[in-house]
């Protein structure tokens, strides 16, 4: 096997009016990897255990996306459509023409988003539980509720954190560490976060449906190869997401992974690092 291990390298990357903070390793073909959206996500974290087998074949780039981690607070209303706007300037801003993306329950909102708006600078797309998909066609799942309804009520607690991550994020909570919660916790707490939460509940059931991927004429056109890959036991995004995307979507492989949750990056790593090499790297 191979152990060498990349170093990483950060900075701030100011795009528009916000610092994006980045993550870089690797070299080669550069792949774009935009985390969830859960409370105190960041790009790093919710990749871990991903980066470094990728980073063997290709350049990876692993932001806070605006609203997390250590990147500028504040998302619109239309979370998808102002994300892949920054994710786009993020690539202009590093002279990237091209890159393919990976993304992981709210980034794989944002990925296929950015892969609609602009195809010519998006390669392969790789969607892990994206957000957004059959949103029109239901109410939210229990885990969306408490996702979305985090900073409602008595505010950010620890026991929603600890709810939301053991009992939504992943079908085995055995592995969830009290460090990671409080680390996830303490994020989450961010004075600028609670100030401007970055995903808030929508208006209504209506503004809620509005949000759906599939209802974009769009879908069908984008030839990309695309790789969905989702967890059987997800709570937070119904896994009859990964049919329908794939009958939508001209190229499409679905990957569906027995006993795994929302994080399919983290749970099954091993599995996940392969089939995304391999995926990834098909055209070079």
């Amino acid at each position: 096997m191979n152990t060498l291990q990349h170093p990483l390298t950060t900075r701030t990357v100011l795009v528009g009016h916000r610092q994006i903070h980045l993550t870089e390793l690797g070299e080669g073909p550069a792949v774009l990897m935009l985390h969830g959206g859960g409370p105190g996500a960041s790009g790093l974290s919710n990749y871990s255990r991903n980066v470094q087998a990728l980073a063997r074949r290709f350049r990876v780039l692993v932001p806070d996306m605006p609203g997390y981690g250590q990147s500028t607070k504040g998302v619109g209303d239309d979370p998808f459509g102002d994300i892949a706007a920054a994710m786009l300037g993020l690539l202009d801003a590093l002279d990237i023409e091209r890159a393919h993306v990976v993304g992981n329950s709210l980034g794989g909102g944002v990925a296929l988003r950015m892969a609609l708006e602009q195809p010519q600078r998006i390669g392969r797309v790789v969607l892990m539980g994206p957000a957004g998909i059959g949103m029109s066609q239901g109410k939210p799942t229990d885990g969306l509720k408490r996702l979305l309804g985090y900073y409602g009520g008595e505010g950010p607690t620890l026991e929603k954190l600890r709810q939301f991550i053991c009992e939504d994020l992943v079908y085995d909570a055995s592995r969830i560490s009290d460090a990671m919660l409080q680390e996830r916790f303490a994020s989450s707490i961010d004075a600028d976060v609670l100030a401007n939460p970055p995903l808030r509940p929508p208006k209504d059931l209506e503004a809620f449906k509005r949000l759906d991927l599939l209802l974009d004429p769009r879908l069908p056109t984008l030839d990309h190869p695309t790789l969905v890959l989702w967890g059987t036991e997800d709570r937070v995004n119904p896994p009859a997401g990964a049919a329908a995307l794939q009958q939508r979507l001209p190229v499409c492989d679905t990957y569906l992974f027995a006993r795994t949750g929302h994080w399919v990056q983290w749970e099954r790593a091993d599995e996940f690092n392969a089939v995304v090499a391999a995926f990834l790297g098909a055209d070079a």
